[in-house]
């Protein structure tokens, strides 16, 4: 059967932050290709979309959740089970990072109870996928720890920035996480924010059928690159400020710029 016949890989996401630092606008940038201004609230909504990334076809369930403290029990007892967490806050709030500590938490007690699952299986002589079917449908039977990206969004609004991204960057390293800058408005890195995602995803799978766990020893050493440097000799493009790069169009940052590509995780 060739890749194009084989059914999607499914791979689960989760996206949390604080109330309104844009997880619903990434979400449905990805999913429709749509941005809107307008705030409002979210307790929680589903999408299922499907990518072809390094060839392979991957079906993504995603999860937009509140943030709103008054719905985080909800979100505690509901979302702890997927493959992956993106964890988003706002580059002009500095309390939007400090909320992301809180899922930060509870994500990481998931992950050692998904360790020990995968403890368990090693001494009952059982893969991880042969201890899932062994005790399928239960919900904490998962072995495979979760994959933490987290995505700075508002890029855009470089006149408003409260974190730099070398905060978000150094936030991200030390919990173990993967770090992006995003901007639903603009469409930037938000394609990158989930193919990078899903790849971690499956090399954590793959690690873990190997029975290495260096998904979590990847977390405790906070493996990220730093930004991509600017090409040399251009003169369009120009930094301007921690992270952000690109031409300057009437004193602003233009979406076709450099910075459209910025990665670093």
């Amino acid at each position: 059967m060739s890749i194009s016949q084989q059914a999607p890989t499914p791979i689960s996401i989760t996206i949390c932050g604080d109330g309104g630092c844009g997880k619903s606008s990434i979400t449905l940038r990805l999913v429709r290709s749509q941005w809107t201004s307008e705030y409002d609230p979210t307790i929680e909504d589903s999408y299922s979309i499907t990518r072809k990334i390094d060839g392979q076809n991957y079906h993504l369930s995603l999860t937009d959740t509140a943030g709103q403290e008054e719905y985080r029990g909800m979100w505690a007892s509901s979302n702890l089970g997927a493959d992956a967490f993106l964890l988003v806050y706002d580059i002009t709030s500095r309390d939007s990072i400090d909320a992301l500590q809180y899922f930060n938490d509870l994500i990481d007690m998931e992950a050692e109870t998904r360790l020990d699952n995968a403890e368990r299986a090693k001494r009952a002589g059982l893969s991880p996928s042969s201890y899932r079917d062994t005790v399928s449908a239960t919900p904490g039977a998962k072995t495979v720890p979760p994959v933490k990206i987290v995505a700075g969004n508002k890029c855009d609004l470089q006149e408003s920035r409260a974190v730099p991204a070398a905060m978000g960057l150094d936030w991200a390293r030390r919990r173990g996480c993967g770090f992006m800058e995003t901007s639903a408005r603009l469409e930037v890195n938000i394609e990158e924010t989930f193919a990078l995602i899903v790849r971690r995803v499956v090399e954590a799978r793959r690690m873990a059928e190997l029975g290495v766990n260096e998904n979590m020893e990847m977390n405790r050493r906070g493996m990220t690159k730093p930004l991509s440097p600017l090409p040399a000799g251009s003169e369009q493009n120009e930094k301007r400020g921690p992270g952000v790069r690109g031409p300057n169009i009437d004193g602003k940052v233009g979406k076709a710029s450099i910075w459209r590509k910025l990665r670093c995780w």
